[in-house]
């Protein structure tokens, strides 16, 4: 089976996006930033309500800010395979569980049409972890988002048996959507930004663990030096604590040479429900709506 498509060949064909929450739905925006559709797939119809609604709400200001292109749409499906009709791409954000992703990708992989390709949006987990159901691993790869429209690097990452030519398709396709693939040429958890991120965000962690700085001294150290606008624990405090620990609890698995410090001090907080904004405190205090 041939992967290989033009983005003229693939223009007036629809995305499906499984899955509705925060990544999902900005994944089915930049699909339908180029005059297509997204279809987007939750058990949750009320999540796949909300997240059409915001990709109605936010398209025509990418668009705009892109300077060309059709505005797109978005559509709520609670059906699999009304989803994957004439689709060319099938993108997984479901939540970071093989108990979950498995059996899905096997009801995606027994309606898909045959030159589908599959993607999982996956941080944590290499795709050959989920592609048990899947008969023809070589139209399956890692495709990961990080948080777009603002965010547009992707991550693409051979599942070890994936074809060579998908990979190009996407390396060739996905820029005219606005998003930016940076392929990682051997298995790696983290893939690429995301371990060099890692290892900055555990170092962090480390020196406020031993007592030798603040968070918000190493916050404002980074940001005056980086000219960035928030530095690492603003940003594991927006993430949530509870996923930045589950993520490095995750990595001391193939790891157990990783510090245990960075995991005891995340603990703490977690532990006190302290999980960041969406609690109110993490490393910071925040206000409720």
């Amino acid at each position: 089976m041939s992967y290989s498509f033009t983005f003229e060949q693939i223009e007036n064909r629809p995305v499906a996006v499984f899955g509705a929450g925060t990544l999902g739905r900005r994944i089915a925006l930049m699909f339908a930033s180029r005059g297509g559709t997204s279809r987007i797939y939750d058990p949750n119809v009320e999540q796949a309500r909300a997240a059409v609604e915001y990709v109605a709400q936010t398209l025509p200001g990418v668009v705009d800010q892109r300077g060309s292109g059709a505005v797109g749409a978005a559509e709520a499906h609670d059906s699999i395979p009304d989803a994957l009709d004439g689709a060319w791409l099938a993108v997984e954000a479901v939540p970071e569980r093989l108990d979950i992703k498995i059996p899905l990708w096997g009801q995606i992989d027994a309606v898909a049409p045959a030159d589908t390709i599959f993607a999982t949006n996956s941080s944590s987990y290499a795709s050959r972890l989920m592609d048990k159901h899947i008969r023809d691993k070589a139209r399956f790869c890692n495709m990961h988002f990080y948080m777009p429209p603002t965010a547009n690097a992707v991550d693409l990452m051979s599942d070890g048996e994936t074809s060579r030519e998908l990979l190009d398709t996407l390396l060739t396709v996905l820029p005219e959507f606005g998003v930016y693939p940076f392929e990682a040429r051997k298995e790696s958890t983290g893939f690429i930004f995301n371990r060099v991120w890692a290892a900055i965000k555990r170092e962090s962690l480390e020196v406020v663990a031993e007592g030798v700085a603040r968070p918000e001294d190493v916050d404002g150290m980074f940001k005056l030096n980086w000219h960035m606008p928030a530095g690492p624990f603003q940003m594991m405090d927006s993430v949530g604590l509870d996923v930045v620990l589950d993520i490095e609890d995750h990595y001391a698995a193939e790891n157990p040479n990783l510090p245990a410090g960075p995991r005891e001090l995340l603990h703490r907080y977690v532990d006190a429900g302290k999980l960041g904004v969406k609690t109110g405190e993490g490393f910071y205090t925040y206000p409720q709506a």
